[in-house]
């Protein structure tokens, strides 16, 4: 199971045992810089980028944050090697870090994201959700949503977006749109996109696009941004680039995601008394909060009150200090779910919570997590374990000893998916 930088050994019983759910061992990119090279001057239904950037006077190009494993440091190069051709100053020549409503990304975390080339060559700044006075309001989308974006974007003339495709619990797949929203968005924004109104909805769910309310709002506001050229890429297990899908926001995203489910999706033929599931290991698993996503990637799997363990290390903790505020003063989880209808409750980071939530109503939660002491983990609606061997014979004990047993050890990275429910 992966497990913070390295990875951890579970053993399950062979008689137990109903699948290991992984990520398809696709190819890696013979000559990944290449393909890159090419995917910026060959995109799909879009001008080469060195078009679109001639007689440009300043660009932004918008990158993950860190809890993205985006190779920034093998697709960053070619791009901004593209602009100053086209005679883009360097200085003129912005680096944004799409946090969404996470914390910024600074020092050696940053080095780590991009390297130390591009940190001390280009201007990089973080994007501050929180910050009203850094956004601009562009007005409503066709279902009300406000829509806030950030200045440093807008201001740009050549507006670029990087992102890695994934299954993502509530938009389908990352990528494409999600640079923008909820990428460079404000909380005004969030507040809407990450409500209970669009979460609730059961189209809102991982690999799911179609009729996706996450995914039409999420592609409209990008659409009234703007999005001047897409960059999308996927990756397999070992985190070696498998795709590059460059051009039009929209049409490069879908053909991006068509070609990771072939990578990802994995299927069983029935649900499972139990799974145990990775948070997908570092930069993923560093907080509980990232770490729900694998929770939420083994509901689709397991029976009706059937048990999950999550696998996670967490050694940055429960999350922010509004998530782990949140969650530690939290008594019951249906209470909040109701409360949060109501747009005056609104707190940073409830939209995780209200994921566990969904979790929680299907199966028991078990997690073995190294940075979270047990007495606190037991406020966090799941079940310490102190060992993978403990976590499965409590569920041998609880489900009984033929009990069938599914492990994902690529965590959310893996669309994990029923043939036939029994």
């Amino acid at each position: 199971m992966r497990y913070g930088r390295g990875t951890l050994q579970v053993e399950i019983p062979d008689q137990n045992l109903a699948g290991v759910l992984t990520v398809q061992q696709s190819a890696p990119l013979a000559d990944a810089e290449q393909s890159i090279w090419e995917a910026l001057e060959s995109p799909i239904d879009s001008a080469p980028l060195s078009e679109l950037a001639a007689n440009r006077t300043s660009a932004c190009v918008v990158i993950s944050d860190v809890t993205r494993p985006v190779p920034n440091q093998l697709i960053l190069p070619p791009i901004l090697q593209t602009l100053e051709l086209q005679r883009i100053p360097r200085e003129k020549i912005t680096i944004l870090i799409a946090t969404g409503i996470h914390r910024p990304n600074e020092g050696k975390e940053l080095e780590e994201m991009v390297g130390c080339d591009i940190l001390n060559t280009y201007r990089i700044v973080n994007h501050l959700a929180l910050e009203p006075q850094t956004h601009k309001y562009l007005g409503l989308t066709r279902n009300g949503t406000p829509v806030h974006i950030d200045k440093t974007y807008l201001e740009s003339d050549l507006k670029i977006t990087t992102s890695l495709i994934e299954p993502h619990l509530m938009a389908g797949y990352s990528g494409g749109r999600k640079a923008v929203c909820p990428g460079l968005v404000s909380v005004e924004t969030i507040k809407t996109m990450h409500g209970p109104k669009i979460l609730e909805h059961p189209k809102a769910s991982v690999g799911v696009m179609a009729d996706n309310p996450f995914h039409i709002e999420a592609t409209e506001i990008a659409l009234m941004a703007g999005v001047d050229f897409s960059v999308n890429v996927a990756i397999d297990s070992r985190r070696s680039l498998t795709g590059v899908f460059a051009g039009d926001l929209v049409k490069a995203h879908l053909a991006g995601a068509k070609f990771v489910e072939k990578q990802v999706k994995a299927t069983l033929p029935r649900p499972v008394d139990a799974v145990v599931v990775s948070g997908a290991g570092y930069p993923l698993d560093a907080t509980f909060y990232q770490g729900i996503k694998g929770v939420l990637a083994a509901a689709e799997i397991v029976k009706p009150d059937g048990s999950i363990i999550l696998v996670a290390e967490c050694s940055q903790g429960i999350g922010s200090e509004s998530f782990t505020d949140l969650i530690l003063k939290t008594q019951d989880l249906e209470q909040f779910v109701q409360g949060i209808f109501n747009s005056a409750n609104f707190i940073i980071d409830q939209w995780q919570l209200e994921e566990l939530a969904k979790a929680v109503r299907k199966a028991a939660i078990y997690c073995y997590a190294g940075g979270i002491p047990h007495n606190q983990m037991e406020n966090l609606f799941v079940r310490p374990v102190a060992t993978l061997e403990e976590g499965i014979e409590l569920i041998l004990s609880k489900h009984g000893s033929d009990a069938k047993i599914a492990a994902i050890p690529d965590g959310p990275y893996v669309l994990a998916t029923v043939e036939k429910m029994s």
